[in-house]
């Protein structure tokens, strides 16, 4: 059975998220847990708020946590906000803070019967 959480517009840039996403992909929850913890990165604590939310998602569906593992991590580009800074002789730089979407799928390994299907 898979479960996913999203987090969506979240004002951390997509590619700071991606690099902890790498570090706990394929990971067991526990490990993944541990993983953000530990690490000082500005996306951990984005998705350790987002794993906590899929595996409270599980557990809703009476899924065990411990046969929980993290099926896949999607990071996308969200919403950029256009600021401008200030520059001189009156003129401005623009820039723009991105923002991410951020999709955990969670699985325990059992696959259902889907459609009808047999194999």
């Amino acid at each position: 059975m898979e479960i996913t959480a999203f987090t969506k517009s979240t004002q951390v840039a997509p590619r700071k998220v991606r690099l902890v996403a790498d570090v706990i992909r394929k990971q067991n929850i526990e490990d993944a847990l541990a993983s953000l913890e530990v690490l000082k990165k500005r996306g951990s604590g984005v998705l350790e708020k987002t794993l906590r939310s899929a595996i409270a998602n599980a557990v809703s569906r009476n899924v065990e946590k411990e046969s929980l593992f993290i099926k896949s991590i999607d990071v996308s580009d969200g919403p950029a906000y256009k600021r401008y800074h200030p520059s001189t002789r009156g003129r401005i730089h623009p820039y723009k803070k991105r923002t991410s979407h951020i999709r955990i799928i969670l699985s325990d390994g059992k696959e259902g019967a889907k459609n009808g299907t047999k194999s």
